[in-house]
């Protein structure tokens, strides 16, 4: 994993959300925004999410042009929007011809989106990515072939709920690891 000073700098000079979208095409940015529009959590979700009590970081490894980044990005977002109090959420863009530390590379290739988890204080929680189960799922049933998804049709409704669940069953996973941790458990005097 990537040293705690490296990930400290990439996520201070990462994007939010807002100011990471527009620095993409027109046609990217629709893209985005057709998912980010599909995508909505439940009540119970929204106050699953609104409960967390630690901060913690999410670091997303991107590329705006990237399919699989649409599909997953946005709906990372909408997680983060639920409780802005406590998830701070950066984008890093990863451009098409640079590589990915090794260390966050994906069955050896620089496979996006790689999303870092991080404690309020830069320690490294995990590492999720590139695409969750049921994102392989729906490439494996659409028979995409090789290459990831363009991105220029939103994905299938109950597909954006399957993943958005996916994502945020690994943000509640990482909200307990981070509750129940005895160093910050002795921090805060819970």
């Amino acid at each position: 994993m990537p040293s705690a000073t490296y990930l400290s700098e990439q996520f201070a000079s990462g994007l939010p959300y807002a100011r990471y979208l527009p620095t993409g095409t027109e046609e990217q940015q629709r893209r985005w925004t057709q998912v980010y529009d599909a995508a909505h959590l439940t009540d119970a979700q929204r106050q699953l999410v609104g409960g967390f009590v630690r901060e913690m970081k999410i670091l997303i490894f991107s590329g705006i042009w990237c399919g699989d980044c649409v599909q997953q990005c946005p709906l990372i977002c909408r997680i983060a929007e639920a409780n802005a109090a406590k998830i701070d959420l950066r984008f890093v863009e990863r451009l098409k011809e640079n590589e990915l530390a090794p260390e966050l590379r994906i069955n050896g290739g620089s496979r996006v989106p790689v999303v870092t988890f991080l404690s309020e204080d830069n320690e490294w929680c995990a590492t999720a990515g590139d695409r969750t189960i049921n994102r392989y799922r729906a490439i494996a049933r659409a028979k995409l072939g090789p290459l990831c998804p363009t991105g220029i049709v939103a994905p299938d409704k109950d597909e954006v709920a399957a993943t958005l669940g996916d994502w945020l069953n690994e943000v509640e996973r990482v909200q307990l690891m981070l509750r129940l941790t005895p160093r910050l458990r002795q921090k805060y005097q819970d």
